[in-house]
């Protein structure tokens, strides 16, 4: 069968016709399959959704419990009969709960991959190779210059700023879901027990991760805590609020920031960030082309990102492959939004 046949892009997004169902729509549609909680990719107001469970909790905890007309929870390694599909969840090592989705129908099995990253990752469950025939990459960091080391380097640089200056708080910008408790826990694996204190934003799916076992220590709400009791601390706050009024209640605060765009220093120079941390939740490029050679795939579909740069390594190494074009989809660091009561929180 023709993998056009089974999956294809579409207005709402990737449609499988034989399935009756879309992965990670863009707009309400009857049924969808959601990868992960990432609001670009899991959005409200389907009739149905399939998904893990911590990716289903990750939807009702951001939308309220009316997010979809009816869910069903699913497994790694489960399998689900959809129309003359079946669909089996693999992880992809991106944040708690999230999934690759295996596609297969007749002889040929196509994997969406959703979002990504093969880096150790102490919050989720590690990301899992496919072999398949056709394999759907993201390509966030798909150019050559994206290479992004070790984060567990990235946060001895913050820990050596935090002894070196121990009069001023370290103000660390991170999405709240995913990059924020993989920067505690990363911070925990290199000996700091000390309190972390938590933007408001960031409580609710922070105790989330601590619910499904994720070990994250002591942490603290920022709000009520005095100025001068924040000196020396450890704060975590979604990226938009390191820029906002919030911060004046540090005391000359040391602003990070973690993401893989901190690769780019002019990125980290326009927003002011004094202490860049280069630690992402998707490949890099070495990561992107591993995982594609070792699919085993021999057509790569390639989406939101970087796509021209991966087509063309791709075709290089003999690989049928083609960008998929779709829209709606951002890289979640830079378009985290605030609710108007949380903004100050």
């Amino acid at each position: 069968m023709r993998p056009q046949d089974i999956l294809l892009p579409a207005a709402a997004g990737l449609c499988c016709k034989p399935g009756g169902f879309h992965i990670d729509p863009v707009r309400a549609v009857e049924r969808a399959v959601i990868t992960h909680g990432h609001s670009d990719h899991a959005r409200p107001g389907h009739g149905a959704v399939l998904a893990t469970q911590e990716t289903l909790d990750m939807m009702r905890l951001r939308y309220g419990d009316n997010f979809a007309g009816s869910t069903q929870a699913i497994g790694y390694g489960e399998e689900v009969r959809l129309g003359d599909v079946t669909v089996k969840f693999h992880p992809a090592g991106h944040v708690l709960g999230s999934a690759q989705i295996a596609v297969s129908c007749k002889d040929t099995c196509i994997v969406a991959s959703g979002d990504y990253k093969d880096a150790t990752d102490p919050t989720c469950a590690p990301f899992e190779v496919v072999p398949c025939d056709v394999f759907i990459t993201e390509a966030t960091f798909g150019l050559p210059v994206f290479r992004h080391g070790d984060a567990a380097d990235e946060v001895k640089k913050l820990l050596a700023s935090v002894a070196l200056f121990p009069e001023l708080a370290h103000l660390v910008g991170a999405y709240s879901l995913g990059k924020a408790q993989r920067v505690i826990a990363l911070l925990r694996e290199q000996g700091y027990d000390a309190p972390i204190y938590l933007h408001g934003a960031m409580e609710e799916i922070t105790h989330y991760y601590q619910s499904r076992g994720v070990a994250l220590g002591d942490l603290r709400a920022v709000k009520g805590m005095k100025k001068a009791d924040l000196a020396g601390t450890i704060a975590l706050a979604p990226p938009s609020a390191t820029s906002d009024i919030w911060t004046r209640r540090f005391p000359d605060p040391v602003t990070a920031f973690a993401s893989g765009w901190m690769r780019v220093r002019a990125r980290a120079r326009q927003r002011g960030i004094e202490l860049p941390l280069v630690i992402s939740d998707h490949a890099d490029w070495d990561g992107l082309t591993a995982t594609i050679l070792a699919t085993g795939a021999g057509e790569i579909w390639v989406t939101h990102g970087q796509e021209d740069a991966l087509v063309h390594w791709c075709k290089t190494k003999g690989l049928a492959a083609r960008p998929l074009d779709l829209v709606g989809y951002g890289d979640e660091d830079e378009h985290e939004v605030l609710p108007a009561d949380e903004a100050e929180a």
